[in-house]
């Protein structure tokens, strides 16, 4: 009967061990699929970049260092992508500052701001901006939430052991993104 006792005892601590592994994989596998989604998102702004730059060029002639720097921003951010998730968040961030600073720099240019092409291209940066957005919060959500997982007790020995690493969140780098922009009329 002892003996019974031991195996059903050993049984159950296999499998809640089991249970632990397989919830930490399913968390990583959920940080990867976001991770993947912020990267197609990525990778369209990318495509869309070059044709902003051509539209802007056409008018914004003396513009050509800004235009330049995001060039190379685009060109660094792409290359980011391949030295990991730390390297490629502050990449893109640098990234959407240059662009930022484009649209200000756009604001100089009524003709330019009156162009279909310039409007369309706008658009559709605004909206991949959004969609990069939405896809940044759901990434830290689910790591923050693999992170949590595989640092509480009993988890964390196990995680350990099995060699699950935490992620980085992504983050405002630039305390200038933190603070409320000033409207006036």
């Amino acid at each position: 009967m002892p003996i019974l006792i031991l195996l059903a005892i050993v049984v159950i601590a296999i499998f809640w061990i089991i249970g632990i592994y397989n919830g930490l994989v399913r968390r990583k596998k959920q940080v990867d699929n976001s991770w993947s989604q912020i990267d197609v998102q990525l990778k369209r702004r990318h495509d869309l970049i070059p044709n902003l730059v051509e539209t802007v060029k056409g008018y914004a002639k003396h513009e050509r260092e800004l235009l330049e720097n995001i060039t190379k921003a685009r060109s660094h951010a792409i290359d980011a992508r391949s030295e990991g998730v730390g390297a490629t968040i502050a990449a893109e961030n640098a990234l959407s500052g240059m662009l930022k600073n484009l649209m200000v720099s756009v604001e100089a240019y009524p003709d330019l701001k009156a162009s279909t092409n310039f409007l369309a291209l706008q658009e559709e940066l605004t909206s991949t901006e959004n969609k990069i957005s939405f896809s940044r919060q759901h990434f830290n959500d689910v790591a923050t939430d693999y992170n949590t997982s595989r640092e509480v007790f009993p988890n964390n020995i196990f995680a350990g052991m099995f060699g699950f690493t935490g992620r980085d969140l992504w983050q405002v780098e630039d305390v200038k993104d933190r603070e409320t922009p000033q409207v006036s009329f």
